[in-house]
């Protein structure tokens, strides 16, 4: 099964796409189904949803964890507990972070022990 997964408009300095236009053009292509990662949020994932229903090509829901030192992970929810844990994660991360918007994996970790 073809997939993809690119950067979205609202990727700030990243992106040029809307999810609009992402979803057409990937069923356009026959790409039957279309990751959204956004960095640290799942800020774009309503668009998504709606574009992904317009167009008929499936949604994966992710996020890229963004940790410090560089270090990137993907993560894909399987299920509803999995994105409630990842929400949950995401909640504790960005107040502990404070304005930083990378987390340590240090911290990552301990904050994984905890949702």
């Amino acid at each position: 099964m073809p997939s993809c997964n690119a950067p979205r408009i609202f990727r700030f300095l990243r992106g040029a796409s809307s999810c609009e236009e992402l979803f057409t053009e990937a069923a356009q292509l026959g790409i039957e189904a279309l990751a959204i990662t956004d960095r640290n949020s799942f800020a774009g994932i309503v668009r998504a949803h709606e574009a992904a229903k317009a167009t008929g090509v499936r949604l994966i829901v992710g996020c890229r964890l963004d940790l410090t030192h560089g270090m990137s992970i993907l993560v894909y929810p399987t299920d509803r507990p999995a994105y409630a844990r990842l929400c949950r994660l995401l909640s504790l991360a960005k107040n502990a972070a404070g304005r930083r918007n990378a987390v340590s994996i240090g911290l990552m970790l301990s904050l994984i022990a905890r949702a």
